[in-house]
């Protein structure tokens, strides 16, 4: 008999709709529930494609017994995560804070008033089901600790630290640089050890941090991590695209699940590399991580599913290990064993039950013997089970997907990452722009309640911009323009920086704001970027402005933790580098080859506008006319332009000087 959950549209709330769990989704009616019933309320918060949570969903969600307790004692309530990342921000705050490290799947116990009183993560039949009696029993017997309880962390919950501006100068920046080296693994790339997480904006500062300074060793700690993730286990050699993370320091072994916002944060990182240092691989992994987005991300509505799950069948793994027998199977004795030597598959294996996860050290020689056997495993691999995918449209990994891509198509020459980005952005900007305002998700061309928060203003608007520099459509311009002003307007802090949720928006027990550049980009530094790429395209100054003042919110941390600020030290690097204006005007041959010409400079600082003479809507095109009837490149280094050029040589010297 399905619960409540059976009317939601995340896909993960979806998967607990057969439990015998009397599940309510997060809203008043649970609350007014527990209120009516005098209970607490257990509040589990996951996503779909979190292992650890089918793991308590199969050991307890779907156990009679528990559920009888979960029933009889509490009112159950299920998040998801990624569809309302503002409740999981607030409640992941006072786990951490309670126990000293949080994770998912997220176990909360509120009062009525969603105060929470006592927090962890995952727990094991035996200890949930004890935990729910000690809990049931302390709320029937001892209120009075639990409300003092749940009094200080509502109070601790409810002071928004301090944190005192700090410009991120260049001294800032090549300190946070030198920070990272101390802490670099130079033996397997990454940093730290083991769990090892991609760490995309980090690298991508610093990719900037080289091109601003010509630091060897910056260069040096994205190649050698590059090429450990993309030779190693983390990434599926036959399919492309990458893993959430690897559970060894060597990036053998990965955490199979594949999430949106990890490829399309490393699809442009890989790009940068490329452009900057013509990289082979890094071209390949571009390429095949741009199809594997398309391919196996893409939605029937021309936007990106959120990610595909670690398990096949209940087994983690399952769809992408091999043993040499099974290669030997599919190939053939003697290919067999050349693919198992090319793959560094075992006799032991690297992975569970003799299996391995598949390597590659070096491309091998015969290109064509790659070629066909790697479309007879990726046959072969079709027919086992295979994992079951998130296919919720998140507004904020989707602009991450529409920057990563339309950059691809211009740099790679490949109009159909182009397309496939301005499709995304079509969809997005007309099923989730209700009334003016971004909703957080949609599935299957509904959207969601869920309201936008300040990383979906961020990100959407950054591939907007970086849309409208690819196509020199004036449209994106313009809306990313309109999302900026909203963020302006709703999410900014007076003391700096901008909240995670609007001022509008549902009240909780505290209002967060996250400063810290994890997975993804913060909402701060998500929109400080944005903000400051809309500034150096149009030159508005209360836009600079803006960006400078999001960063200076954020500087503290990012200079002190350069591994929990990435984004914001990467945006610091655009900033001081910047703005550098390319505006070319014209429409031949020769206009395309001085916009590739600008395209090819790795600036942190670049922004290129594309079209006719005083196209309406492209500021930087304004009172750039033609040179002597032919195209021509203008270039501008803080609003101050040089004169103009014609030709691809001069253009490459006026980028140089």
């Amino acid at each position: 008999m399905p619960n409540r959950l059976a009317t939601a549209t995340s896909p993960y709330l979806l998967q607990h709709a057969q439990n015998p769990v009397d599940w309510w989704e997060w809203g008043p009616e649970a609350f007014a529930e527990a209120k009516r019933r005098d209970t607490p309320i257990l509040l589990s918060v996951g996503y779909a494609a979190c292992h650890w949570c089918h793991v308590m969903a199969h050991e307890s969600f779907e156990d009679a017994d528990v559920a009888a307790a979960l029933n009889r004692d509490f009112v159950a309530v299920k998040v998801d995560r990624e569809e309302r990342p503002d409740i999981d921000a607030v409640y992941m705050q006072a786990t951490t804070a309670l126990t000293g490290q949080g994770g998912w799947p997220m176990t909360c116990f509120l009062t009525p008033d969603a105060v929470p009183f006592f927090c962890g993560t995952y727990f094991a039949k035996p200890q949930f089901l004890a935990l729910l009696a000690g809990v049931s029993e302390a709320w029937t017997a001892r209120r009075p600790e639990v409300l003092a309880s749940s009094g200080k962390i509502a109070e601790f919950l409810g002071q928004a630290a301090a944190v005192e501006p700090a410009a991120l100068d260049a001294a800032a920046l090549d300190a946070g640089a030198t920070r990272l080296r101390a802490g670099f693994d130079s033996r397997h790339g990454g940093f730290g050890g083991a769990p090892k997480f991609p760490p995309s904006m980090v690298l991508e500062f610093l990719l900037r941090h080289h091109a601003r300074t010509g630091s060897p060793s910056s260069l040096a700690m994205v190649e050698r991590t590059t090429t450990a993730m993309a030779r190693g286990g983390l990434y599926d050699q036959l399919a492309g695209g990458f893993a959430r993370y690897a559970v060894d320091a060597s990036w053998v072994v990965p955490h199979f699940e594949k999430m949106l916002y990890d490829n399309a944060q490393l699809l442009r990182v890989f790009l940068h590399l490329h452009r900057l240092t013509g990289s082979p691989l890094a071209a390949r992994v571009v390429r095949e991580t741009a199809d594997f987005l398309l391919r196996d991300l893409g939605t029937e509505e021309d936007a990106f599913a959120s990610s595909l799950d670690a398990d096949a069948a209940g087994r983690e793994g399952s769809t992408y290990v091999w043993t040499q027998a099974e290669l030997v199977a599919v190939l053939g004795p003697d290919d067999g064993a050349r693919a198992a030597a090319a793959f560094v598959v075992t006799d032991t294996g690297t992975f569970e039950r003799g299996a391995s996860t598949l390597q590659l050290p070096a491309d091998p020689e015969d290109a064509d013997w790659w070629a066909s056997t790697r479309a007879r495993l990726l046959t072969a691999r079709a027919e086992r089970p295979q994992p079951a995918r998130d296919d919720k449209v998140v507004t904020s990994w989707n602009g991450l997907a529409i920057a990563a891509l339309a950059e691809a198509g211009t740099l790679l020459g490949e109009p159909r990452y182009t397309a496939a980005a301005r499709a995304c952005a079509e969809l997005v900007l007309d099923r989730h722009l209700v009334d003016g305002r971004l909703r957080r998700a949609s599935r299957d061309g509904v959207v969601g309640r869920a309201a936008g928060v300040a990383d979906d203003y961020g990100n959407l608007a950054e591939g907007l911009l970086a849309l409208h520099q690819a196509t020199g459509e004036p449209h994106w311009l313009g809306a990313a323009g309109d999302l900026l002003e909203t963020a302006l307007t709703r999410f900014a802090d007076p003391a700096g920086g901008f909240f995670d949720v609007a001022d509008d928006a549902e009240a909780l027990v505290a209002r967060p704001k996250n400063l810290a550049d994890n997975a993804e980009p913060a909402g701060t530094s998500a929109l400080a970027g944005a903000l400051l790429t809309y500034a150096a395209l149009t030159g508005s100054t209360r836009h600079r402005a803006a960006a400078d003042d999001a960063l200076a919110a954020a500087g503290l941390l990012a200079a002190q933790e350069p591994r929990f600020g990435g984004w914001t030290l990467a945006v610091a690097e655009a900033a001081l580098a910047g703005p550098l204006q390319v505006a070319v005007v014209g429409d031949d041959d020769a206009a395309h080859e001085l916009a590739a010409a600008a395209w090819a400079s790795s600036s942190p600082g670049l922004v290129v506008a594309t079209g006719a003479p005083d196209a309406p809507g492209v500021p930087l095109l304004a009172d750039r006319p033609l040179v002597g009837g032919s195209s021509a490149a203008y270039v501008c280094r803080g609003f101050v332009c040089d004169m103009p050029v014609t030709t691809t040589t001069e253009l490459a010297q006026a980028l140089a000087g």
